[in-house]
C-alpha cells in the first residue's frame, strides 16, 4: 500500500456526504486537502483549504483549483464528486432539473478535469477518481436523465485513462450503488424511504476511494463497482 502523506488533493462537492467523507479520510492519511463546494466549507479540518466553487462555471472551478494549488503547493489527486440527482418518469422531470443534472454531473466533471489537468501533469503521482454510480453502468427505471449523466462520467473517465496513461496519470471510476445521504432528497427520495436503511454509508464509499489511491503506482484500477446486499441484482 502506497503512502499518501504529503500529497495534495482537491475534492469537488466536498461539503457533505461522500465528498466530506473522502476529505476526512484523506486528511487522516496525511493528505493536504482542498475542498471545493458551493459553500466553501473547510469542514473544520486543520490546514484544509475550503473554496467556494460552482463546477458548472469553468471560471469558478478554475479559480478554485488555482487557489488550492497556490496555497497547498501543487495538485496530485482530483476527486470528481460534485453531483445532483432527481428521480421520476422522464416526462415528469422539470426542465430545470434535467438541465441541472447535465450541467453539474457532465459539464461539471469536464470543467473540473480541464482545470486540474495542467497541475496534475506536473505530479509524479497523479490520480483522477470520478465518483460515478451503478447508474452509469446500467439503465435504471425512473432514472433516465440521471443515468445518462452518469454514463457520461464513466465514458469520460474511461477515455481519460487512454489519454493520460502516458503521462502517468491514473483514472478510475468508482461506481457505488445506493448510499444513504441527503442526495436527491425531495427529488424522488424521502427520509422515510425503507430502502435508505439498507444503503451503504458515505464512509464505506470513501474507503473504496482510499483503496484505489493507495495501490502501487505500477498498476491502476479502471473501475470499482459495488452495491449494498439489500439492493437487487440487475444482471
Amino acid at each position: 500500500m502506497d503512502s499518501l502523506t504529503g500529497r495534495v488533493a482537491l475534492i469537488t462537492g466536498a461539503s457533505r456526504g461522500i465528498g466530506a467523507a473522502v476529505a476526512r479520510q484523506l486528511d487522516a492519511a496525511g493528505v493536504r486537502v482542498g475542498l471545493a463546494s458551493r459553500s466553501g466549507d473547510d469542514l473544520g479540518i486543520d490546514g484544509a483549504v475550503g473554496v467556494a466553487a460552482d463546477v458548472r462555471d469553468p471560471a469558478s472551478i478554475g479559480s478554485a483549483v488555482a487557489t488550492v494549488v497556490d496555497r497547498l503547493g501543487g495538485l496530485d489527486i482530483l476527486v470528481v464528486n460534485a453531483g445532483v440527482g432527481a428521480y421520476g418518469p422522464i416526462l415528469d422531470l422539470p426542465a430545470e432539473q434535467v438541465d441541472e443534472m447535465i450541467d453539474v454531473n457532465v459539464k461539471g466533471a469536464i470543467h473540473s478535469v480541464r482545470a486540474a489537468l495542467p497541475h496534475l501533469m506536473k505530479s509524479p503521482t497523479a490520480d483522477v477518481v470520478t465518483l460515478a454510480s451503478e447508474a452509469g453502468r446500467r439503465g435504471l427505471p425512473l432514472e433516465a436523465v440521471y443515468c445518462a449523466s452518469k454514463f457520461a462520467q464513466v465514458g469520460l473517465t474511461r477515455a481519460l485513462d487512454h489519454e493520460l496513461r502516458e503521462h502517468g496519470i491514473r483514472c478510475t471510476n468508482v461506481c457505488p450503488g445506493g448510499v444513504a445521504t441527503d442526495f436527491a432528497m425531495g427529488r424522488g427520495r424521502t427520509p422515510d424511504m425503507p430502502e435508505l436503511s439498507g444503503m451503504m454509508q458515505p464512509n464505506e464509499v470513501a474507503e473504496t476511494v482510499m483503496f484505489v489511491l493507495t495501490r502501487p503506482r505500477t498498476h491502476r484500477i479502471l473501475e470499482v463497482a459495488f452495491r449494498p446486499v439489500s439492493e437487487a441484482s440487475w444482471g
